[in-house]
């Protein structure tokens, strides 16, 4: 069993599910149009996929204690090619909402099997250089997303999106079934408890954690959603240099997810993420305060933005996996849960705030990520305090 061949299959698995939600963000005024909509129904499309991705965090990570990775892992990934074929034949936006909901019950499964499958395989540093590996792939798809459905959507329209990703799904499905082995111990019999889904966030660092990964969720898909309307508004850019207009971003990610995934052996994990969660406040004012009259400081904003993101994915899953050693789909599923509720309410709240002008919706979101970070800081401090006690 080769263990680093498994953590790039099991991580392109989860890389679908936000590939998936932002593929044809740089769309959005286009499908507005072609249904004849308001902007409102259009984001329930990108709300509706996350509030699905949230909703089954919770069912999943119980199913894979029990039934094992492999089972839940195939059938999600069965159920999301299906829904794909659906969503590139829907003849209106309702028929289109209603599979991308289904698009997003099945692979939901994908990001709890696995970071559950690489706590099975890894332990110490591997364990955290492996998380390293698959946030930077995971991470990639929320912003390669646009990246690629503005190419892809300027050559075929929208509807050519969804085949890709019916391909796509295909193809890591059949991967799976063939490389994918049975990784859950056979020790682990234990049965689950509803109680167990609250695990997560009854232990301080647990809470900590899962607050910031809603917070960082629902800022990034605030850039994801709002950005295109001001590339197009203020600058005239193009669908597809839209897409590209999310390189930075996308491959600030990547990098600093990859040297997150190191940088954690040398520095307090909880310290880093305080640091790195205080970075993006930062980054968000900052475009904020460039983004009526410079498009290199807008994608340097966003670009700062992604690397401070990325540095402190990997640290959030490596905690979690050390932490919660028993019920671990469970405890992934719960943090899961909580990033994509930030993703769902991202583009909900933010379309309310849009409509204020001023980039409201952005300093909403700067002050809500300053107010998760100092609550993690002092949830860490009375950690320590009480280990120290002890």
């Amino acid at each position: 069993m080769n263990r680093s061949l498994l953590v790039y299959l099991v991580s392109f698995a989860a890389f679908l599910g936000p590939f998936t939600q932002s593929i044809y963000t740089p769309m959005l005024p286009e499908i507005q149009r072609h249904f004849h909509t308001s902007a409102f129904v259009v984001n329930l499309t990108i709300s509706i996929f996350t509030l699905g991705l949230a909703l089954m965090q919770p069912v999943y990570g119980p199913l894979a204690d029990f039934l094992g990775r492999r089972k839940v892992l195939l059938t999600g990934i069965l159920i999301y090619t299906g829904a794909s074929v659906g969503a590139a034949m829907s003849p209106t936006i309702w028929w289109l909402i209603f599979f991308r909901a289904l698009q997003a019950v099945g692979i939901a499964a994908g990001s709890v099997i696995a970071t559950t499958v690489i706590g099975d395989l890894f332990q110490g540093k591997r364990l955290g250089r492996a998380m390293g590996t698959f946030q930077m792939l995971v991470t990639l798809g929320p912003v390669a997303g646009p990246v690629i459905g503005g190419i892809v959507g300027g050559w075929t329209g929208f509807y050519g999106v969804f085949w890709v990703l019916t391909v796509t799904g295909l193809l890591i499905g059949a991967a799976n079934i063939f490389l994918l082995p049975e990784t859950k111990p056979e020790s682990e019999t234990k049965k689950f408890h509803p109680a167990d889904m609250f695990k997560v966030v009854t232990q301080r660092t647990g809470l900590a954690i899962a607050l910031l990964g809603f917070i960082q969720y629902y800022a990034l898909y605030n850039y994801l959603v709002f950005l295109p309307h001001l590339l197009s508004g203020s600058f005239g850019l193009s669908s597809s240099q839209k897409g590209l207009s999310f390189l930075p971003l996308s491959l600030c990610i990547v990098v600093g997810s990859f040297l997150g995934g190191r940088l954690q052996e040398k520095w307090d994990r909880r310290k880093f993420l305080v640091s790195a969660g205080s970075a993006n406040v930062l980054a968000t004012l900052l475009y904020v305060g460039c983004s009526s009259f410079s498009l290199p400081l807008i994608l340097a904003s966003t670009a700062l933005f992604g690397l401070f993101l990325g540095l402190s994915l990997p640290v959030q899953t490596t905690l979690l996996a050390t932490i919660f050693q028993e019920n671990r789909a469970t405890a992934m599923g719960g943090y899961n849960f909580a990033r994509y509720l930030g993703m769902a309410a991202g583009p909900l709240l933010g379309a309310l705030l849009f409509k204020l002008g001023s980039h409201a919706e952005f300093l909403f979101a700067a002050a809500a990520f300053a107010g998760v970070v100092g609550f993690s800081w002092r949830q860490f401090h009375r950690e320590w305090k009480s280990r120290q006690a002890a």
